[in-house]
């Protein structure tokens, strides 16, 4: 009986003890943004993590070379984004959609505001603000207008407003540029 409890705590031992097959990689990017105003000057600090994993497979497992060539495998990439405010608050983004859209010829830009995204015109002045609601998409508040606006599988901004004197919905869409 002594014996079969010794095994099987051998057992239990030696198979939490094996090698962990995976490469992982950590990358923090810190980005701070100095905005000087007649408040004063304001620093917004955003903190990005972006860990890589992939398990590590062997060609021929099961051969007697000593030198044995990897198997490529799926790489699962997780990125988290950290913004902390001038005031000192700090949210969390899970999938950071800063970038340039173009829209009509022109190419906005998308960026992280303290309460949400910012929408930049070419000519470097604030048009609209995205704010994020709990249904996934975001509530898009321009000069003289208010919609709902989404991300496409594509990654593009689609934006749909109610018009009222038509009594329609009309769809704009902002495709991602690869600037």
């Amino acid at each position: 009986m002594k014996t079969i409890f010794l095994m099987a705590g051998v057992l239990l031992f030696s198979i939490n003890t094996q090698a962990q097959n995976k490469n992982v990689t950590d990358v923090t990017k810190t980005t701070v943004t100095t905005v000087k105003d007649s408040d004063g000057e304001k620093q917004v600090v955003k903190q990005q993590e972006v860990q890589t994993t992939q398990n590590i497979e062997l060609q021929n497992a099961e051969s007697k070379a000593l030198n044995k060539d990897m198997k490529q495998t799926p790489v699962e990439v997780v990125s988290k984004t950290t913004v902390t405010n001038p005031d000192g608050t700090t949210r969390t983004v899970d999938v950071d959609r800063s970038a340039y859209y173009d829209y009509n010829g022109k190419n906005y830009q998308l960026k992280l505001d303290p309460a949400g995204y910012a929408i930049i015109s070419p000519e470097n002045k604030q048009v609209g603000v995205l704010r994020a609601t709990s249904t996934n998409s975001y509530i898009y508040r321009g000069k003289n207008s208010t919609s709902i606006g989404y991300f496409d599988t594509s990654g593009n901004l689609v934006v749909e407003t109610y018009d009222d004197k038509s009594d329609k919905v009309t769809i704009e869409t902002y495709k991602r540029s690869q600037q």
